[in-house]
């Protein structure tokens, strides 16, 4: 490009940017980060935030960062009601360029007349599906009718998984463009040093996650003669569901080697993967966890589910295995395998480093989310510039 275009990426963003909270915030942050390095473009970031009453800018690196009030306390109502009336009349007032939207911020900018992307985090009406509450067939048939209407009103949408791909077959009508997500350069440098046999799993506990299944599957391995550790990072978000996770730790006598770590920050992470010998994550229901990513990027061999977008992140045999999330045994099978075979993990971790290197980097994504942006522009400008012709008679 031969003048700097002015990006705005309206999404989740931290006030901290060394503790983001959530998938969609991590990679928005390594994202922005990674943009940052291409001379001909000018970031803003645009998001919200329920503490505001009125909009606030701040410098971070050479983006700025622009936080509008929350207009509603539902996230739905927000998206598709007040708080998108809001972006609108921001992100008209700032004239960007290109607009790149994440996530439920895509809901919020469907309409605007400007080149529009839209990367796809997950599937919210999946996950409800999946989770507790009240009323939940009828909360996730109001998100898909919502979801479905954004995706069929951008012009460019980011897949960033196969499985995403697959979802929006028959609904998106512009063009889909396969970019994974990046995680933090950091990760790529972690020094491996096993500190005992340790079963580590970074996320929220709650049933999506499955976290009371993992406890059964680490209670054989311990059964099986293993001498390991669990360790489970991440809070609990179902406090009835905790709850039930920590009575079933007690009932199987596994409170000396499952370490509850809660919330931790990427740092942490990071160090726990240091030391780790085996990442596990066997979820129900899952879109492109970053904490795959993160793991194979450190070189520690991965048990996943069988599911969703994860069967496209771990070769089988080769950088992990495959679980299925509903069947322990699998699951303590697997785990087992790995922890009795050093050599095992050795050799799976070096082969998922090379492969997170070449997927998700974030110069590589960064590279790529660029070249969208560039067609973008120049499909609209294209089309601008297109005459209009005359109706013919009837």
């Amino acid at each position: 490009m031969s003048r700097r275009r002015r990006i705005s990426i309206v999404t989740s963003f931290p006030a901290d940017t060394a503790t983001p909270r959530g998938g969609v915030e991590a990679v928005s942050v390594t994202l922005v980060d990674a943009l940052m390095a291409f001379d001909d473009l000018e970031i803003d970031v645009v998001t919200t935030d329920p503490g505001r009453t009125s909009p606030a800018i701040t410098a971070w690196k050479r983006a700025k960062v622009h936080r509008l009030p929350q207009q509603a306390g539902r996230i739905l109502v927000d998206a598709t009601g007040p708080g998108r009336r809001q972006m609108h009349q921001y992100l008209e007032q700032l004239g960007p360029d290109v607009v790149h939207a994440h996530d439920v911020y895509g809901l919020m900018v469907q309409g605007l007349d400007v080149p529009r992307v839209m990367t796809i985090h997950g599937f919210i009406y999946g996950d409800t599906m999946v989770s507790s509450g009240r009323f939940k067939i009828l909360r996730s048939w109001l998100w898909k009718r919502a979801e479905f209407r954004a995706w069929r009103d951008h012009q460019h949408i980011v897949s960033i998984s196969p499985y995403v791909r697959e979802r929006l077959i028959g609904v998106a009508r512009g063009k889909v463009h396969d970019i994974e997500n990046p995680i933090a350069p950091a990760c790529f440098d972690v020094e491996r040093r096993e500190q005992g046999l340790i079963v580590f799993s970074a996320a929220v506990i709650c049933r999506r996650k499955n976290t009371l299944a993992l406890v059964e599957a680490f209670a054989r391995v311990v059964k099986a003669g293993a001498d390991a550790r669990l360790r489970l990072a991440g809070p609990v978000t179902e406090p009835s569901y905790g709850a039930a996770v920590e009575r079933r730790i007690h009932e199987l006598g596994l409170d000396p080697r499952v370490d509850r770590l809660g919330s931790i920050d990427a740092a942490a992470v990071r160090r726990e993967l240091a030391a780790a010998s085996v990442f596990a994550l066997v979820s129900l229901e899952e879109n492109a966890p970053l904490g795959i990513e993160e793991a194979m990027a450190a070189g520690v061999p991965v048990v996943a589910s069988n599911r969703c977008e994860m069967p496209y992140m771990v070769q089988h045999g080769e950088t992990g295995y495959l679980v299925d999330p509903e069947q322990v045994e699998d699951i303590a099978r697997r785990l087992t395998t790995l922890v009795e075979d050093a050599r095992l993990r050795r050799v799976m971790g070096d082969a998922a480093r090379a492969v997170a290197r070449l997927r998700f980097h974030p110069d590589a994504v960064a590279r790529r989310t660029r070249d969208v942006y560039v067609e973008a522009m120049d499909g609209h400008e294209i089309t601008a510039a297109m005459p209009v012709r005359p109706a013919m008679a009837s």
